[in-house]
C-alpha cells in the first residue's frame, strides 16, 4: 500500500468514525477471527498489537459492506483476491531507499567494510520484513559500492507474497527515491516513463522469500539483520521474543539495524551492545 492510499484509507476511517456512520465490532468477534484465521491459514495474528490489528482488519470489513468478523471471514475464504488483500492489509508497506540516510552512510562508511574483511565470500545479510524491496536493494546499492564478492547475497523477507513479488520486479515511484543520493540513482536505476527500475546487477544480489517473522524458524550466522520499523506492530512480549531470536541468528561480532523509532531496552539481556544508535552488536 503507498503512503498516500494509506493517508487515503485512514482519513475515510476517521472521517466515517466522526460522522457516528463507523461503529466497533465486538470483541468476542474479533478473537474468534483470529482464531479461525490462524486455524485455516496458519496465521497467528496474536502477537500483534490488537487494537491496531482490529482497527486495520475492520476497514475491510466496511468495504465490503460485511455485517461481522464471520460474513467477513467467509468472504475472504470464498475469494482468492480478497484473501490477498487481507494478507496485503496485515502490515502498511510503506518505505523507500536509503531511509534516515545517515545511518545508512554511517553503515556503508563504518560497520560494512569491517564485516566484510572478516566475512568475505561468507557474508550473510538478512532484511527482515523488506515489504516491497527498498531497502535489501539499498543493502545490495552499498554491497556494489564495496565490491563485495558477487557471491555474497541479501536474504530479503516478507509474510506478504503480493509485496515480495513487487519487489522482484524492482520498478518504483519517485516518492520511493527521496533519500537516495543522485548518483546512486544514475549507478544502479533505470529511468523510463517516471520509473525508477532496479539494474539487474543489484536484483541479483537479492533473495526473496516469504518468511512469517512471529511463527518460522530462523537461520544463523548472520553478519548484518536489518529490521527497520517492522516491530512497531507488535506487542511487547512478541516484540523481545523477536529481538532475542534476532541476537540468536547473529555471529559473534555481527551487527542489527532497526528503526529510527525503535530502541531495545534490554539489549544486554539478549546479548548484544550499542555499537551506534539504532546499530547493536552481537558480543
Amino acid at each position: 500500500m503507498s503512503l498516500d492510499d494509506f493517508k487515503d484509507k485512514k482519513f475515510a476511517w476517521l472521517s466515517n468514525l466522526q460522522s457516528g456512520e463507523f461503529h466497533e465490532l465486538p470483541w468476542d468477534e474479533f478473537e474468534w477471527f483470529v482464531k479461525k484465521v490462524k486455524e485455516s491459514m496458519n496465521l497467528d495474528l496474536s502477537g500483534y498489537k490488537p487494537e491496531r490489528m482490529k482497527r486495520r482488519i475492520e476497514m475491510l470489513v466496511r468495504k465490503y459492506n460485511c455485517k461481522s468478523y464471520k460474513e467477513y471471514y467467509d468472504l475472504i475464504m470464498k475469494d482468492a483476491k480478497k484473501k490477498d488483500e487481507f494478507l496485503d492489509k496485515l502490515t502498511i508497506n510503506v518505505t523507500e531507499f536509503f531511509r534516515n540516510p545517515e545511518k545508512w552512510m554511517e553503515l556503508r562508511d563504518k560497520f560494512l567494510p569491517e564485516l566484510l574483511k572478516e566475512s568475505g565470500s561468507r557474508f550473510k545479510a538478512w532484511s527482515a520484513g523488506c515489504s516491497s524491496g527498498e531497502e535489501p536493494y539499498t543493502i545490495a546499492i552499498i554491497l556494489e559500492e564495496l565490491k563485495a564478492p558477487p557471491s555474497v547475497k541479501v536474504l530479503a523477507t516478507d509474510i506478504d507474497i503480493g509485496v515480495l513479488t513487487k519487489a522482484q520486479i524492482g520498478e518504483y515511484e519517485e516518492r520511493s527515491m527521496v533519500s537516495t543520493p543522485p548518483e546512486y540513482i544514475q549507478k544502479y536505476f533505470i529511468v523510463r516513463d517516471g520509473k525508477y527500475i532496479v539494474k539487474p546487477n543489484v536484483k541479483a544480489r537479492v533473495q526473496f522469500k516469504r518468511h512469517n517473522l512471529l511463527q518460522d524458524p530462523f537461520d544463523k550466522g548472520f553478519d548484518l539483520i536489518i529490521c527497520r520499523n517492522v516491530v512497531i506492530y507488535f506487542e511487547m512480549e512478541a516484540k523481545e521474543e523477536l529481538y532475542k531470536k534476532f541476537s540468536e541468528s547473529l555471529r559473534p561480532g555481527g551487527l542489527l539495524f532497526v528503526g529510527n523509532t525503535e530502541r531495545i531496552f534490554n539489549y544486554r539481556n539478549i546479548g548484544l551492545e550499542v555499537a551506534s544508535p539504532f546499530i547493536y552488536r552481537k558480543i
